[in-house]
């Protein structure tokens, strides 16, 4: 396979004028390539840099780790972020909500402009709603058709789950119940839409069910537009760079508007596309943040015993967090544990992984193909895929930012993706560095001013407290702009049920 640049020339128009479904941020950058490694090495160069580089206790699989509390101790010391883990999986559920290719293999070139993005390049949940209850009516409850259909837990009815049918998701993106946490996430969406429904129809009793739909699904949007850039950016990216990329301003007659003071890094001629830099490179940092295992719940699982994201070293464990099956009790997640909330008490929230060059093991045996697949090593599949999309190096990209480029050590590629995650590493590996905040805050700054219906396009002024959908609750404190986060997501939920849910008032 060649993979130097005289392929993607043919393929991959690379004026900036061009943008597809998908396009790229700097076309006139060439693509990295390992120096000196011949097209017959490069996959055992790039397994190399996985196995040698990229994991966390090298030499250890998952179970190995479980099975020893002192190195499970010395590992949360070393590697433990100040990111609550609850932020790791909705930067997951953020990522199938923007961009889904089910076509590009990572064993040919893949031309960036010819890829279809199965998801809408904005944040308007079409993850969540589908199609729509007309085209998609299976993912809407047949008796209010207002609102997300829900299912229940097989032998614990107290407990939701996604609504399932011969034991598989009925969702807008099947993506969403990989494993259990997003599972439950995407749950709490529904949850909440539901929540919102049952507001409007007190608020406006005269309403139909689509105009009782639609105010609730707007207000649900809005309020998960305004937590990704507000909460969940301002988390991961750097302060100064978040601030920069999107600004409400003044304008001379006395008006606001919201301007993109990183137009220079992502601009689109009609409407926005999602960038390969971003979407293969960026946006992967989160992939650092994944733990190998997690407390779930204290009620069915229990305080102090853990359930690992994947347990793949053996045959397939009933209790690890996988998805694409029923839910379990055991695997229920207890929010105060994942998010920090009121309730939240000791040890909890658990923190994600700190974001730099170290992954999980877990991520390193995911055993999805034949054993000894170098597919089944996640940080082998990034670097491959970096290399199919003809990705400029991190050096490049830093230089032509004007940022000054990282001091790689002998033997360390300078891979895009790698180097925003060295990048943010040297940053103390609490937030990414500077080109990968650049790059991903751009985006995601891009796509909320590109989105014709985002609130600040609709109502540049808005926020949570004015939404009154949003503040007929019980809960009062939410009236600060800075307490709606993704726990609110969570209140509107209002799930409870035996200690796992909770009483949305108490949150």
């Amino acid at each position: 396979m060649a993979h130097g640049s005289r392929h993607f020339d043919v393929l991959a128009p690379r004026s900036k004028f061009y943008h597809g479904p998908f396009g790229r941020l700097c076309p006139d950058l060439d693509p990295w390539v390992p120096e000196g490694v011949a097209d017959c090495d490069l996959d055992k160069f790039l397994l190399d840099i996985a196995n040698d580089l990229m994991v966390e206790a090298p030499g250890k699989k998952p179970g190995e780790i479980a099975g020893d509390d002192q190195l499970r101790d010395d590992l949360e010391d070393q590697f433990a972020s100040n990111i609550p883990a609850g932020y790791t999986y909705f930067g997951q559920f953020i990522d199938h909500d923007i961009t889904f290719d089910p076509a590009s293999s990572l064993m040919r070139q893949n031309d960036p402009n010819g890829l279809v993005n199965f998801r809408t390049p904005r944040f308007d949940l079409d993850n969540v709603y589908g199609a729509g209850p007309d085209d998609q009516p299976y993912l809407y409850d047949q008796n209010d058709k207002a609102k997300m259909a829900i299912g229940k837990v097989k032998g614990n009815p107290d407990l939701p789950d996604l609504p399932r049918f011969q034991k598989r998701a009925l969702i807008g993106d099947m993506r969403n119940d990989e494993n259990s946490i997003v599972s439950q996430l995407q749950l709490a969406f529904l949850l909440a839409h539901n929540t919102l429904v049952d507001r409007a129809r007190k608020q406006h009793p005269s309403a139909n069910t689509g105009e009782l739909f639609d105010m609730a699904r707007k207000s649900l949007r809005w309020l998960y537009q305004y937590i990704v850039w507000n909460d969940f950016v301002r988390r991961i990216a750097v302060d100064e760079v978040q601030k920069c990329a999107l600004q409400l301003v003044d304008t001379c007659d006395g008006r606001k508007k919201w301007e993109c003071g990183l137009d220079d890094v992502f601009k689109w001629k009609h409407q926005p596309f999602m960038p390969v830099e971003f979407s293969v490179a960026a946006y992967r940092f989160g992939h650092s943040m994944v733990r190998n295992e997690y407390q779930t719940n204290n009620p069915f699982r229990g305080f102090g015993q853990f359930a690992p994201i994947f347990d793949n070293t053996g045959p397939a464990d009933p209790d690890d967090l996988r998805g694409f099956r029923p839910m379990k009790p055991e695997n229920s997640v207890q929010w105060d544990w994942f998010l920090p909330m009121t309730c939240s008490r000791g040890p909890f929230p658990q923190m994600a992984r700190k974001v730099d060059t170290k992954l999980a093991n877990s991520l390193a045996f995911l055993h999805e193909g034949p054993a000894g697949d170098a597919m089944n090593v996640l940080a082998f599949r990034n670097l491959k895929r970096g290399i199919s999309f003809g990705l400029p190096s991190g050096t490049s990209i830093a230089k032509k930012y004007c940022l000054k480029p990282l001091k790689l050590k002998k033997g360390e590629p300078d891979s895009l993706w790698y180097y925003i995650l060295r990048e943010a590493q040297g940053n103390g590996g609490n937030t990414m560095g500077r080109v990968g905040s650049t790059i991903v805050c751009a985006v995601f700054a891009g796509l909320l001013k590109g989105d014709p219906k985002s609130w600040l396009n609709i109502d540049p002024c808005w926020t949570p407290k004015d939404d009154p959908l949003l503040n007929a609750g019980k809960r009062k404190d939410n009236r600060d702009d800075k307490a709606w986060t993704l726990a609110s997501i969570i209140r509107l939920a209002n799930v409870k049920a035996d200690g796992v849910g909770f009483d949305a008032p108490n949150l």
